[in-house]
């Protein structure tokens, strides 16, 4: 598998493109319940399958290489990229999984997007494993799926990189009294090192169609819930670090300019930031940013975290 330093591309690959669509590249037809049980009888569908539907069913959207960092991560017993993909082929065409593509004017993206289906729900709660998944999810739009697989992308880039890892949330949820609001950011961390933790949590910008508005009102959300937090609200012990995950330094310009025009900054929050491609970094030390300011002028900075080395 090519490391994430190897990877070559200015452009993050969950950045969403104009008019992008998402396409079916699943499998067509019936197959039954007995069908997929034969196949489990035989050995055919075996415990690394297994895996792979519960993880998928923890992070909802996933492409392979998502899914292969985790099983590896894991110490499942996956030889290699090109043996997984054999693995989720054959949960295709049994109707576990199934699988998108998307489309722009640019062309097809390089990736597939794995979810599960009804069959891949029937088995896991048959193994008395929890699982929400509800046909109407396979219908989210580009830009839902999109931040879900940036948020998977923060996810693995900490505990692969991190040393003080030491658990992740894939999407916590937090309350807004005010609003009489609960909502979902789409990763957490907690970092342990000496004695001491630090929560980290990440809300993924994707600039879908009317990103802004939708933009404020997640800000709005995030005010809420720290303004009205006191200690272990939400199961926090004390104030999560907010980090906003967007597609390039660009974006990042773009979503603070909001927050300010909008007198939407967070009292008593340094607001930081990150970018997709800034996880593919050997070390995370420098991968977060904020904004300072100097001469009466925003200027966008790294921040040095040692606890992310």
């Amino acid at each position: 598998m090519v490391e994430d330093s190897e990877i070559k591309t200015e452009v993050s690959p969950f950045a969403v493109r104009e008019g992008e669509i998402k396409t079916f590249d699943g499998k067509d037809g019936y197959v039954s319940m007995n069908q997929i049980i034969h196949k489990i009888n035989i050995g055919h569908i075996g415990e690394i399958h297994f895996k792979i539907m519960e993880l998928i069913n923890d992070f909802e959207f996933m492409t392979s290489r998502q899914i292969y960092q985790m099983l590896v991560y894991n110490k499942a017993d996956i030889a290699s990229q090109d043996k997984l993909n054999n693995k989720l082929e054959q949960l295709i065409k049994s109707k576990i999984l199934t699988r998108y593509y998307f489309t722009s004017e640019e062309g097809k993206c390089i990736y597939r997007v794995y979810c599960l289906e009804k069959m891949g729900k029937y088995l896991l709660n048959s193994r008395g494993i929890e699982c929400k998944w509800q046909p109407t999810d396979n219908t989210k739009t580009v830009g839902m799926i999109k931040k879900r697989l940036s948020g998977n992308q923060v996810i693995i880039a900490y505990l692969r990189k991190v040393s003080a890892f030491d658990k992740f949330v894939v999407k916590p949820e937090l309350k807004a009294k005010k609003l009489g609001k609960t909502f979902k950011c789409h990763a957490g961390v907690k970092l342990s090192k000496n004695g001491k933790s630090i929560d980290l949590i990440f809300e993924a910008i994707r600039r879908e169609d009317d990103w802004e508005d939708r933009f404020i009102d997640r800000i709005k959300y995030y005010i809420d819930f720290y303004e009205s937090f006191i200690p272990y609200d939400s199961g926090y012990e004390m104030k999560p670090q907010l980090v906003l995950v967007c597609e390039d330094n660009k974006h990042v310009i773009e979503a603070y300019k909001i927050i300010i025009t909008n007198k939407l900054e967070i009292p008593n929050i340094k607001l930081l930031f990150t970018t997709d491609l800034r996880q593919n970094s050997d070390s995370l030390v420098n991968s977060l940013m904020e904004f300072k300011v100097e001469d009466g002028k925003y200027k966008l900075e790294e921040v040095e975290l040692k606890i992310l080395g």
